[in-house]
């Protein structure tokens, strides 16, 4: 062996040396020496940071070693993982870092960190560490991952809720949310507006149910605020604030998410009518534009309609099941790429195309009235209006085209 890799085995055994005993001794301290903490990480740049992240921190105090629990650990490399992703069955895993190479990751990042203590009792925080060193084991790590009810930030509220006695769900229960699964989606995701747009289209009505504090707290900003209105038994016939002290360990160097969701009426409206008057004027002076531009509408609705029944019928993504936006774009569209080819040649539609056509305004039709009705979730006031005048300039322009 040369000296360049002996120095380096030696080092690597000194880095052994040091990490070993610090997952020991958090595993063997007695429960009056662990302080808990929950570390809060800001969203970052890349989309699947947007919604930020979280850890357990459990330190002893005796020997001052810290390990962060986390459960937001996946493999690009796994055996059919974006089969599994494309079905809604992603497998996370929970997984343990000295608190300090954590935390260096994130500071690097640009990603904010924030550490509230929390007040567990001794025999809470020492059930909390077995059941964290328990959830490590191999057979135990994998879960079935989902965006809005089991996901990295909810096991860790799951674990500490547990830990507690269910003292975090019988107070968050309790309180009303701030907005719905579709708002916080759209307002994280808005620095990528074409993947807010993609999301918000293929979300279904269970993205605008009324949600509590509890669920809401599927995000880590959500949870970090929301136990600080949490209180717990402080020993001596009173409460205390489960959050003892808060600090900020690493400022955000980036851009910040909008504290609301943005309204995609407008602009959906406006690019909806739009594309509508290019249609309408295409038919009258340009009829090749005018195939060109229904074609293009008429496949990419086709194409959406069936990715979104796919996602109804052959996924776990239950958030896209029963999507009101198939009133909208369904691959009865497929029916009509044809006929405007024909209208491009003055030839009428045929039956099977009047009859699709007629089809789709009657859905149009029941989409609109749905917002009347009482008990209608879905929040899909955005896409009627893009889709709506694009619909009825595509059936005007093929009944003025065949007249002509």
């Amino acid at each position: 062996m040369t000296l360049a890799g002996r120095i380096a085995l030696i080092a690597l055994i000194i880095l052994c040396s040091a990490i070993a005993p610090a997952r020991a001794s958090v595993a063997e301290a007695p429960g009056e020496n662990l302080d808990i903490s929950l570390i809060t990480y800001g969203p970052g740049d890349i989309y699947w940071e947007r919604f930020g992240h979280d850890a357990i921190e459990l330190r002893d105090t005796v020997s001052g070693e810290e390990i962060d629990f986390n459960y937001g650990v996946f493999n690009f490399d796994e055996k059919n993982f974006f089969f599994n992703f494309a079905r809604g069955r992603m497998h996370y895993l929970i997984d343990a870092e000295v608190t300090t190479d954590e935390e260096s990751f994130y500071q690097q990042a640009g990603r904010s960190i924030t550490k509230q203590k929390l007040a567990l009792t001794p025999q809470q925080a020492a059930a909390l560490r077995d059941f964290l060193f328990w959830n490590l084991r191999p057979e135990n790590a994998v879960y079935n991952y989902d965006y809005y009810v089991d996901n990295c930030t909810t096991r860790v509220r799951d674990a500490l809720d547990r830990a507690l006695g269910g003292a975090i769900k019988a107070r968050l229960t309790q309180s009303p949310g701030g907005m719905t699964y579709r708002q916080q989606t759209n307002r994280l995701m808005s620095a990528q507006p074409w993947l807010m747009l993609i999301l918000d289209l293929g979300l279904g009505p269970y993205a605008d149910q009324p949600l509590n504090a509890w669920q809401e707290s599927f995000l880590p900003e959500e949870l970090q605020k929301s136990l600080r209105n949490v209180a717990v038994p402080d020993g001596h016939g009173g409460t205390q604030p489960l959050v003892q002290n808060e600090a900020r360990l690493s400022p955000n160097r980036l851009d910040v998410p909008p504290v609301a969701a943005p309204d995609l009426r407008i602009p959906l409206g406006i690019a909806g009518l739009i594309f509508a008057a290019l249609i309408a004027i295409a038919s009258r002076r340009a009829r090749l534009a005018f195939a060109l531009l229904s074609s293009l509408y008429l496949i990419l609705a086709g194409l959406v309609g069936i990715v979104m029944l796919i996602l109804w019928t052959l996924t776990a993504h239950h958030s896209a099941w029963a999507n009101a936006n198939l009133l909208l774009f369904n691959p009865l569209a497929f029916l009509l790429v044809r006929t405007t080819w024909r209208a491009h040649h003055y030839i009428t539609p045929s039956r099977l195309a009047n009859g699709a056509l007629m089809v789709q305004l009657i859905a149009l039709l029941v989409a609109l009235l749905a917002h009347l009705l009482p008990g209608v979730v879905q929040q899909n006031q955005p896409w009627i209006l893009f889709a709506l005048p694009i619909w009825l300039a595509l059936a005007w322009s093929l009944r003025q085209t065949t007249r002509a």
